[in-house]
């Protein structure tokens, strides 16, 4: 990381908790789990191993990335809700801003993925040895040079909605790896996970967790 790890210290926000699963809102800034370097080691997961020692990790948002995350409170439901993952059978929505005004009201990106290992944590577009990578968005408003998508990942590749967005001339306001010129000065990167859609590990409920977008 090119800036100094200085992770916010408010109160974390829980979104739910019964004796399966834990959803919490992570701040901006923060990173999901610990870094390799000793600096880097202060993340949600400690944060709330703290306060509960069988919290478990079960997915990941990027460090600048802020919304709904799920944590598991059993080895059993970490199982389960990491093959609803896996099976891509949980339903995920961000809120984004981007530069630029796209001209359709909603598209789809279909563009293979694969890491940048030169340039690491960089990914990029990768027709050749990439993953695949589907992204769908609709323009939920235009704000005079950029605009707000509803952006909704079909796959989980690393960065994926970042490239995305930055492939199609559309690069999200204020990150630091694929924004260039006045498209990364935002004060944060405007990429919220607002909803994630699942089914309860005991029982199979359907379940929404929602962290309202603060941008």
């Amino acid at each position: 990381m090119s800036e100094p790890y200085d992770p916010p210290q408010l109160p974390l926000e829980i979104l739910y908790r019964d004796d399966h699963l834990l959803a919490v809102c992570k701040p901006a800034g923060l990173l999901s789990v610990p870094g390799k370097a000793a600096e880097l080691a202060d993340c949600l997961l400690s944060r709330l191993l703290q306060a509960d020692p069988a919290t478990l990790l079960v997915h990941r948002l990027d460090r600048d990335t802020s919304g709904v995350m799920i944590f598991a409170r059993s080895r059993m439901a970490q199982r389960h809700l990491g093959l609803q993952f896996e099976r891509r059978h949980a339903s995920k929505g961000y809120v984004a801003r981007v530069w630029g005004e796209p001209l359709a009201d909603s598209g789809t990106i279909d563009l293979p993925l694969a890491a940048d290992w030169p340039n690491r944590p960089r990914q990029m577009v990768d027709l050749t040895r990439g993953r695949r990578a589907l992204t769908r968005w609709r323009l939920l408003e235009r704000e005079g040079g950029t605009a707000r998508l509803a952006l909704m990942p079909e796959t989980g590749r690393s960065h994926q909605l970042r490239v995305h967005m930055a492939e199609i001339g559309h690069p999200i306001l204020g990150d630091p790896i694929y924004a260039e010129g006045a498209a990364g000065l935002a004060a944060r990167l405007m990429l919220h996970a607002e909803r994630l859609t699942l089914r309860h590990p005991v029982g199979g409920a359907g379940i929404e967790f929602v962290a309202r977008c603060p941008f």
